[in-house]
């Protein structure tokens, strides 16, 4: 039995919200306030000052992530 906790647990909003709006402020390079008017817009309020702390906590994982995901040089993607 594993015992671990989620990376998100005990936050007040669920993982796939949070996981979303550091994805946006990293890819996109989104400011946190235009972060919280998207979620508004999505029916999720939340304060900038939150998504700030949220990209402090999680965004080092989120940039492993995605620069892991990232193709390497010299491989192409060819169409066949």
């Amino acid at each position: 039995m594993n015992n671990s906790k989620s990376l998100y647990h005990g936050h007040r909003f669920p993982a796939v919200v949070i996981s979303c709006a550091v994805r946006w402020y990293f890819r996109f390079q989104l400011s946190l306030r235009d972060i919280e008017e998207l979620l508004f817009e999505r029916g999720i309020v939340v304060s900038y000052e939150t998504v700030r702390r949220w990209c402090d906590k999680f965004g080092t994982g989120f940039a492993h992530r995605a620069k892991a995901a990232r193709r390497k040089p010299g491989i192409s993607m060819s169409c066949s």
